[in-house]
């Protein structure tokens, strides 16, 4: 080649830069995608976690569990009027959201743990974007045919028979995430109850608005956009690149054994004549399958949700020209480097300083939910003390502060607590409604699984006796158990 006609590429300033910067695009528009149907292990484990989700999802709300009296029998409950959580013998109180925290850090640990493990398996099997998507390209499928019927559909008139298909389908999927609405806000009310009310239109306002949210929802995300979710909406896939690392399965394609690529006879040819040939005979169902339009041949891509699919249609195609499996499979970074320096494969180190730090912490945190869910009682007392005025002094000389206190009486009967006070040297405590027992010490009762709240009046005759803030501790108890709950605050005094 002459010197004339190589080119050398200019250099850019850096105005030039920012310019072409700006000027690249941001978002690429969707482009209708095709997928093949394919049958494999992968395939059988996304079904089974498709049902077992969606039954859980769609059925949940109409298993029954007995509390016994004035308590609601639905098995899993967000009752938000008594302001109560009921998931199967357990109860959550509001003051308990503690551990709705603790929930959510665990569910955060264990997606690291499965990220450090098998990469975005979550995304693969379990996310509900993948799981409803699914469902809804199974309908599409069901109707309109499997990859090539569609192709020919829709590259077709519009004639009666697409007309058709295209309305069935679309009547199916709105009934599909009109149900998906519906089961959610099932969580909320008495499932049988609430089914009924919505029928005969007589459930609440806002039982309807959130059917409607959560149908266009549902149809618009796994029906229309599908992929685009996990491409551009979803941080995850942004986010488990920063926690990763070289040991994590996940769906790669083996490039040593499989480049270079060509036809079957080529590649066979290529063989005899002693000539390097790889097993992939870029037949494209690895592509034709992925429900994002991934290429996995091009290595780890943002757009892969690691759901196998591609591992399965690859095998399928390597039984039938007689080559081994697993040209596509699941396996690490480091393992994938070992065999392109033609060094050999180890065992992937699940067992390695992040996973036990993962295991260790989620195991911290479920123990000491476990410890405080055990140990906790029912019964329960908040105070809070009156800011406008700290306190009232009296014509006698006595100093009364006033205090807002909450009883919590967790159990399903009523029950009479005692409640006093500590940490004064004499006090009278009062309050509206309360019975006297002896100095310093009233009974009130409680309903059955309530809350009371009075407002409580601590008088001290003799303010000189103690400092100007002086630490109390309220002593509510349950005689006929024995149980006791205690909170503390301060008695305040004028300044000498």
């Amino acid at each position: 080649m002459s010197d004339a006609a190589v080119t050398k590429k200019p250099e850019l300033t850096p105005e030039d830069e920012q310019e072409v910067y700006i000027d690249g695009p941001l978002f690429e528009a969707r482009k209708q995608l095709f997928t093949q149907s394919v049958w494999g292990q992968f395939r059988k484990i996304k079904w089974a976690v498709l049902i077992a989700t969606l039954g859980v999802y769609y059925f949940l709300p109409f298993v029954r569990w007995d509390r016994g009296p004035n308590a609601p029998d639905q098995a899993v409950l967000i009752d938000l009027p008594a302001r109560r959580f009921y998931f199967f013998f357990i109860e959550i109180w509001p003051q308990e959201v503690y551990y709705l925290t603790g929930l959510l850090i665990l569910a955060s640990l264990i997606l690291f743990l499965m990220n450090a493990v098998a990469g975005r398996i979550w995304c693969g099997y379990l996310c509900p974007q993948t799981v409803w998507t699914d469902l809804f390209m199974a309908v599409e499928r069901r109707i309109e045919g499997d990859r090539r019927e569609r192709l020919r559909l829709y590259n077709g008139p519009w004639n009666a028979e697409r007309i058709s298909k295209f309305a069935s389908k679309h009547v199916v999927w709105l009934m599909i995430a009109w149900w998906t609405g519906g089961a959610w806000v099932l969580y909320f009310a008495d499932a049988p109850t609430l089914v009924y009310n919505l029928a005969t239109l007589q459930a609440p306002f806002v039982a309807y608005l959130w059917i409607g949210i959560l149908t266009f929802t549902t149809y618009t995300l796994a029906g229309w956009m599908r992929e685009q979710v996990c491409v551009y909406m979803c941080p995850w896939p942004r986010i488990q690149a920063a926690l990763t690392d070289e040991h994590a399965y996940n769906v790669t394609y083996l490039v040593d054994r499989g480049e270079p690529r060509g036809s079957v006879k080529k590649n066979r040819a290529l063989r005899e004549a002693g000539e390097p040939a790889g097993d992939c005979i870029d037949c494209g169902q690895c592509v034709a399958v992925c429900p994002t339009g991934v290429d996995i041949r091009d290595g780890s891509q943002l757009g892969c949700i690691q759901c196998g699919l591609c591992i399965d249609a690859c095998n399928n195609v390597m039984e039938k020209v007689g080559l081994p499996r697993d040209l596509i499979t699941y396996d690490s970074e480091y393992n994938l480097e070992r065999r392109l320096e033609g060094k050999p494969q180890e065992r992937s180190k699940l067992v390695r300083a992040r996973t036990i730090v993962y295991m260790a912490l989620i195991g911290l945190i479920a123990g000491i939910m476990l410890f405080t869910f055990v140990g906790r009682g029912s019964i329960d007392v908040s105070a809070q003390h009156d800011r406008n005025p700290l306190y009232v002094q009296l014509s006698d000389g006595s100093i009364r502060n006033a205090y807002t206190i909450r009883l919590f009486n967790k159990a399903l009967e009523e029950r009479a607590f005692t409640l006093a006070v500590t940490g004064l040297p004499v006090v009278n405590v009062d309050a509206l409604g309360a019975i006297p027992v002896s100095e310093g010490v009233i009974e009130m009762p409680v309903g059955p699984a309530q809350t009371r709240e009075v407002r409580v009046l601590v008088t001290i005759p003799d303010p000189a006796s103690i400092p100007e803030s002086t630490p109390i501790t309220f002593v509510l108890t349950e005689p006929a158990s024995g149980e006791v709950a205690t909170t503390s605050d301060n008695f305040i005094r004028p300044a000498d």
